[in-house]
């Protein structure tokens, strides 16, 4: 089964989905398997994160942030705003696909572990998610 997921984000950061996911992963029927995850976009990505304490998704696109900044006079791709290179770089860094089995018609994350789209640009976006969910 392959489905097309998208996510609205409202500005740089992190966005939870993982009750998306897993509605589809029950939908599907899927008892055992696989969930592929790919985001159809560059400056954008996925990961897998502690969904608890929301000041850990603070820290990490902040230290991301710092990590990778705008205006780095290195970059030479800057038509599209100041946001733009460090967004490639930042999805290069992280993850654009993502796999997570399938275990009783179950995502098989931790307890405190959510499935995030990482927004890398400062405006909303709607960003597509290919999610294959097969034995």
């Amino acid at each position: 089964m392959v489905e097309r997921l998208v996510v609205t984000t409202g500005r740089q950061g992190l966005f939870e989905f993982t009750d998306q996911i897993q509605a589809l992963v029950k939908h599907s029927g899927l008892e055992q398997g696989l969930c592929t995850l790919c985001i159809q976009h560059t400056s954008a990505s996925l990961i897998i994160q502690e969904n608890a304490d929301p000041s850990a998704r603070v820290d990490l696109e902040n230290w991301l942030n710092r990590l990778v900044p705008e205006h780095d006079p290195l970059y030479t791709h800057t038509m599209e705003g100041a946001d733009d290179m460090p967004a490639h770089i930042k999805s290069m860094l992280t993850a654009s696909s993502l796999s997570i089995p399938v275990i009783d018609q179950q995502l098989a994350l931790g307890v405190w572990q959510g499935v995030y789209c990482w927004e890398h640009r400062h405006s909303s976006k709607q960003r597509t998610i290919i999610v294959h969910l097969g034995p």
